[in-house]
């Protein structure tokens, strides 16, 4: 039986009626890998009181970040891309000089699942370095079976590399590759559906997911792909309202979706059906800023309706190369008006829930996996206030540290 004494910490366990469910002078008690007691040193039972304490020197304890929302895992990069927009290119004249999302499916296909983790590994390794314990990777830039199985398998190899808990979930619903523009029915019928079946059998897929757009996949269209989620008894998400308002929250909540993630456009319809299925509203600053975006998603609205807002990176090579999860939770503040206790909220409680693991992870409460992170702050506050700023002292995942 392994016993680990954290004291000598304000808590900020994201649980509770008080701001950040914040304990002074608190301590954890950690038991074979889960949390045993957060709370007051001065409540502490009995039975930890012989454990020889860790001082962490009034440092400040959250639980360890969670990225809800990446596509960490993709070949290639569009710096040159990035550069063209900013001299005045547009995105027709980008696409034909070889660029936009058609460049990243070609670089993608070209490697096998070793090299795509490879290619991955220092992506997750800046996020690791912020606290992060958990990462959602997803697939959607190989757009046929094969290669959409090599980057969930990559995904998977980089959580077995790194101590880290990854989340794979199925976005061959995120384009129409070339060879089938024109024809997205053939290809749900040859790749996305085909694909999801051969990835369920393998155990590579936690989540569906589908970007549900006018240069996307209609309403139909990814109806007809969650309807084949839900035969498999795999849960679904949507990028939904980043460009336009198609209706597609309400119809992912409809499914009762885990998350409905952009929602730029979202109405109160979209709204009001999210609250009802208790779908997270997942926040992406960094793909508003990239795309200097003017209307932002409606954060009073969804916070009004009690619909649950996570926050997360977007990392992606076209619309948001970002890989700090800090600074999109400046991001999130800055640009959407979330308050700092709603972008922690957003990267812990709320992003577990996004995910599925609201009972595993999350908060810091007796039962939980230990997934901890130790700031050297003096508010929670800092984590989203201060820009470029890494105060994480260490992070405990698992009887690891």
């Amino acid at each position: 039986m392994a016993l680990r004494l954290l004291t000598d910490l304000t808590l900020c366990t994201m649980a509770g009626p008080e701001p950040y469910g914040t304990v002074e002078d608190g301590a954890l008690a950690l038991e074979d890998g889960r949390i045993a007691y957060a709370g007051p040193i001065a409540d502490l039972p009995e039975r930890f009181r012989g454990v020889a304490a860790e001082s962490q020197g009034g440092r400040v304890a959250t639980p360890a970040l969670i990225d809800c929302h990446t596509h960490l895992v993709f070949g290639g990069d569009r710096a040159r891309e990035f550069e063209m927009r900013l001299t005045g290119k547009s995105y027709e004249e980008i696409a034909r000089a070889g660029g936009g999302i058609v460049s990243t499916v070609a670089a993608t296909r070209a490697l096998d699942a070793a090299a795509l983790a490879d290619a991955a590994r220092p992506r997750l390794d800046a996020l690791l370095a912020e606290g992060v314990g958990t990462v959602e990777i997803k697939s959607g830039y190989g757009l046929t079976i094969d290669s959409e199985l090599a980057m969930l398998r990559a995904a998977r190899q980089l959580g077995r590399d790194r101590r880290v808990r990854v989340r794979t979930t199925w976005l061959a619903a995120h384009s129409l590759p070339p060879e089938y523009r024109g024809h997205a029915d053939d290809y749900i019928a040859d790749v996305v559906l085909p694909g999801m079946d051969a990835g369920a059998a393998e155990g590579l897929i936690d989540a569906v997911d589908a970007f549900c757009e006018g240069i996307a996949f209609s309403v139909a269209e990814v109806s007809r792909v969650f309807e084949h989620a839900r035969q498999l008894g795999l849960p679904v998400k949507l990028h939904a309202e980043q460009l336009s308002n198609l209706g597609g929250a309400a119809m992912a909540a409809g499914f009762g979706a885990l998350s409905a993630d952009h929602l730029e456009y979202l109405d109160d319809a979209g709204v009001a059906a999210m609250q009802r299925a208790g779908t997270v509203a997942v926040m992406l600053p960094g793909a508003y800023y990239t795309l200097r975006e003017t209307q932002a998603p409606p954060v009073a609205a969804l916070r009004a309706a009690g619909v649950p807002m996570a926050l997360a990176t977007d990392c992606n090579p076209g619309t948001s190369p970002l890989t700090s999860l800090l600074m999109a939770m400046n991001m999130g503040a800055t640009l959407f008006r979330m308050t700092p206790e709603e972008t922690l909220a957003g990267v812990t409680r709320h992003a577990a829930r996004a995910l599925g693991l609201e009972d595993e992870i999350g908060t810091l409460q007796a039962g939980k996996r230990a997934e901890i992170a130790i700031w050297s702050i003096d508010h929670p506050a800092e984590l989203s206030y201060r820009i470029g700023f890494n105060p994480l002292h260490a992070i405990i995942l698992g009887s690891s540290q």
